[in-house]
């Protein structure tokens, strides 16, 4: 098994256990996240959002397959349900993450999921009816960033 191979899986397996502290490890210093919902995250924001989100999550379950990794580049195929707290409604996100490596860390760590799928589970109707729309996405985005900015803040003051 590839050292990269091991390090995502080391990652999945604390994220199933809701260690973020060891997720957290697993991101070089310079790391850079991508999700429809967090978008543009740099260094230790990658890790404290994770932190957020799992310290909130009260039925989170997660799984993960097909971990393939070599020197450069790596991905890995993961499934979170979990109730989401502002409607109480319960989600499923079937996600595909790709990874790039530096010093045996994660540098690069891109998700990529259905924001309409999302939405749609996560906020019912509204997600429905307006998750295809730039505008929902930017409103999710928007109140995320926030949402992480203010944790940021309460977590290192």
């Amino acid at each position: 098994m590839h050292p990269h191979q091991a390090l995502i899986e080391r990652f999945y397996t604390a994220f199933q256990q809701k260690d973020y502290l060891t997720m957290q490890q697993c991101y070089h210093p310079d790391v850079r996240f991508s999700d429809p919902v967090f978008p543009k995250l740099k260094g230790a924001e990658a890790g404290l959002m994770w932190q957020m989100l799992l310290s909130r999550s009260q039925d989170f379950q997660m799984t993960f397959s097909n971990v393939e990794a070599n020197a450069q580049k790596g991905s890995c195929d993961w499934v979170a349900t979990y109730t989401f707290t502002s409607t109480g409604r319960l989600v499923k996100n079937v996600v595909h993450a790709e990874f790039l490596f530096k010093d045996g860390l994660i540098s690069r760590h891109d998700d990529h999921f259905s924001f309409y799928e999302w939405a749609s589970q996560a906020l019912g109707f509204t997600g429905k009816l307006l998750g295809w729309s730039r505008y929902l996405e930017e409103k999710i985005q928007t109140k995320a960033a926030e949402g992480l900015q203010k944790f940021i803040q309460q977590t290192n003051p």
